[in-house]
């Protein structure tokens, strides 16, 4: 009898511990205290593992360009989805590498293409009809009429030739603006004493035809600054202070132009400065 005691009581153990263990890994919701029912066994499931593919996955909307879809990638905010966003519509496809945008090309004003002459934005007054010559020698072909040369006017319009029209806008840039500098805030106006003349020379009768009624010459009697002062050439050429940047104005012309002549040249030129642009086989002839 001690002995089958001792077996009934190791029996009863070993269903006590089957039970716990069974109890303690049961997916069955235990009771809640003083609720006095069980609570309804719910039906779980499995979710399945999601697979990443490696097979290519056409882009919505695209034309057939493929993708290879990637696992999604853990942010802050939560997982960002593999599948690409469709492109908006009217966006153009780019290529890789920055993208750069084409500068906005401003419009061409037709006035000011119009003012230009003889192909120099910057030399202003306009065109005119072929000039016949009064006499043997003179008359222009291609005359034009000029107001303004490189943002400096001209007391009063000034015919000559292209070629003579340059080489006036030329000097007034390079050569006569760099001599007055600042003083009195720089050149503003050169006064025109003569351009086109069908006359000769000196206005002497029988002596050749002179440069200007050819359109070749021009003739300058002063210089305006944006202050209002005045370089003469007749009352400023033996002034100690405007005679030395006159005579640096009518030595920098010798060589655009073919003529150069000023009051020390004759009595005929005692109050301007002659500019033509004829050429000499000796070179420029300056005086």
């Amino acid at each position: 009898m001690r002995a089958g005691g001792l077996i009934s009581l190791a029996l009863s153990l070993v269903l006590c511990a089957g039970a716990a263990a069974a109890l303690e890994y049961s997916i069955i919701p235990v009771a809640r205290p003083g609720s006095g029912s069980p609570l309804p066994t719910a039906e779980f499931k499995t979710a399945p593992k999601a697979v990443s593919s490696h097979s290519p996955v056409l882009r919505p909307g695209s034309r057939g360009v493929a993708v290879v879809a990637q696992a999604p990638v853990q942010s802050r905010r939560g997982f960002a989805s593999p599948v690409p966003v469709p492109r908006p519509a009217g966006l153009s496809r780019q290529t890789s590498g920055p993208a750069y945008s084409q500068p906005a090309v401003a419009p061409v004003n037709a006035s000011a293409r119009a003012a230009a002459l003889c192909g120099v934005r910057d030399i202003r007054g306009q065109k005119l009809g072929r000039i016949p010559g009064q006499i043997a020698g003179c008359g222009v072909t291609e005359p034009v009429q000029v107001t303004e040369l490189a943002g400096v006017r001209l007391s009063r319009p000034a015919v000559v030739d292209c070629t003579t029209a340059k080489t006036l806008r030329n000097w007034v840039e390079k050569d006569a603006k760099p001599v007055i500098g600042r003083l009195g805030g720089g050149l503003a106006e050169l006064q025109v004493a003569a351009s086109y003349a069908c006359r000769p020379r000196n206005n002497q009768p029988g002596a050749k035809i002179s440069e200007h009624g050819k359109g070749h010459a021009v003739d300058i009697a002063a210089l305006r600054l944006r202050n209002g002062m005045v370089l003469s050439v007749q009352s400023g050429w033996n002034d100690p202070v405007q005679g030395k940047l006159l005579r640096r104005l009518h030595s920098s012309a010798c060589g655009p132009f073919g003529t150069v002549l000023g009051p020390e040249s004759d009595r005929f030129h005692k109050d301007h400065f002659h500019f033509d642009t004829a050429r000499y086989r000796s070179g420029s002839y300056c005086r």
